[in-house]
């Protein structure tokens, strides 16, 4: 191997450029939760506050394809046994009124983009 210093030199340069986010990020604030506005005029939450914040999205999603693909418009809950309608927009949103404080606050945290509102209005008629 006659490149063999420009080989190491290269990995060396290629080791530094691939690392450099975790380096960068050294004695950076660890993750602090968002405090969110409580809704006004909630009565139960679908299910418990640790449930939705872990699996809020999937839930979402489940959601999203019973309602189109099977008509199941009923969610009955497991935290209250109630029964809600699977809407994002009519049911969450009903009691979590402002977007902007409670979705957004939260996934810009955590930088997340979620598409719900590609396709949903936000309540207060202000559209991403």
């Amino acid at each position: 191997m006659y490149d063999k210093n420009k080989i190491l030199i290269g990995l060396a340069v290629f080791v530094v450029f691939m690392t450099y986010p975790f380096w960068n990020n050294i004695g950076s604030a660890a993750y602090q939760r968002p405090e969110l506005e409580k809704p006004k005029n909630a009565k139960d939450c679908v299910e418990s506050v640790e449930f939705m914040r872990a699996e809020h999205m999937a839930m979402l999603n489940d959601w999203r394809d019973e309602v189109v693909r099977g008509s199941e418009h009923e969610y009955h809950s497991t935290a209250n046994h109630q029964v809600f309608q699977k809407s994002l927009s009519k049911t969450c949103m009903k009691c979590h009124e402002n977007k902007d404080k409670f979705c957004d606050k939260c996934h810009a945290t955590v930088s997340v983009n979620p598409y719900c509102w590609d396709c949903h209005v936000d309540p207060k008629g202000e559209n991403k």
